[in-house]
């Protein structure tokens, strides 16, 4: 949908399970030397500021980075990318997941990201450091991820991370994943969404276990930022899990929730 803007909600509880997760698996990826696809369905701006007007405005970065960043090792992937962006960009700077792929990947890795807003993809290009194999879409990122399966590496990681704004997107996920899992069945697949009060992802996960046996799900509860705020929750299915994945997964979700 054109009118989502992360802006609002960079940096919040939910960008950290779902960050942490994609730098803890592309880390693992990125130790064998041969090299590998990442691709993302849906990239927004790539990067982001904690001060901006967007981001104090709803609180949600003082409640997620600010607040919760202490509890993750300093050697961990997901906080060396943060790290990495400071030190590029300012203290308030915060990595966005196509920043944090470039990061975590070598020059000789292939990386397709896809946005359709015309603003966010403006800001994309602008972010995304210079790089060989590094491809920007200006398209329908679903779209441009049957397109691109099985890539080439054949190595790799899609993380498809959409707005949720329509209530269609839940049965639309439900059936793309095992179709993507069909004609790339070594690709890591990484679907990110949002527990809502209402559980409307239940039905969806509920489909995706049966089609595809051996799914990792991880769920966390989230701090509230704002009285009202729908968020409840943040959920990171994965095909193909990188081994480690599911025992990080569950210590991450301890530092997310811990009083």
């Amino acid at each position: 949908m054109l009118s989502y803007q992360h802006s609002f909600h960079a940096g919040n509880a939910a960008d950290l399970h779902k960050h942490a997760l994609l730098a803890t698996a592309l880390a693992y990826l990125a130790r064998k030397p041969k090299p590998l696809s990442y691709l993302e369905t849906h990239a927004g701006r790539g990067f982001y500021r904690i001060d901006s007007p967007e981001a104090l405005k709803t609180g949600e970065a003082e409640a997620g980075v600010a607040r919760l960043e202490a509890r993750f090792p300093e050697d961990h992937p997901w906080r060396a990318a943060v790290a990495a962006a400071r030190a590029a960009h300012g203290p308030a700077a915060y990595p966005g997941s196509p920043w944090i792929a470039a990061h975590l990947t070598r020059p000789g890795d292939r990386i397709d990201l896809a946005e359709l807003h015309p603003a966010e993809h403006a800001a994309l290009e602008a972010a995304m450091p210079a790089r060989p194999g590094l491809r920007m879409h200006r398209r329908d990122g679903l779209e441009m991820a049957k397109a691109l399966v099985p890539p080439e590496p054949r190595r790799g990681l899609m993380l498809i991370d959409p707005s949720w704004e329509v209530r269609d997107d839940y049965a639309r996920l439900a059936g793309l994943l095992p179709v993507l899992h069909r004609k790339w069945n070594v690709g890591v697949l990484m679907l990110w969404y949002p527990i809502l009060a209402d559980r409307r992802h239940a039905p969806m996960i509920r489909a995706l276990r049966t089609a595809l046996p051996g799914l990792m799900v991880s769920e966390v509860a989230v701090p509230q930022a704002r009285a009202g705020h729908g968020l409840r929750g943040s959920g990171m299915a994965v095909v193909n899990p990188p081994w480690g994945l599911e025992e990080e997964a569950a210590r991450i979700a301890a530092r997310i929730e811990e009083g």
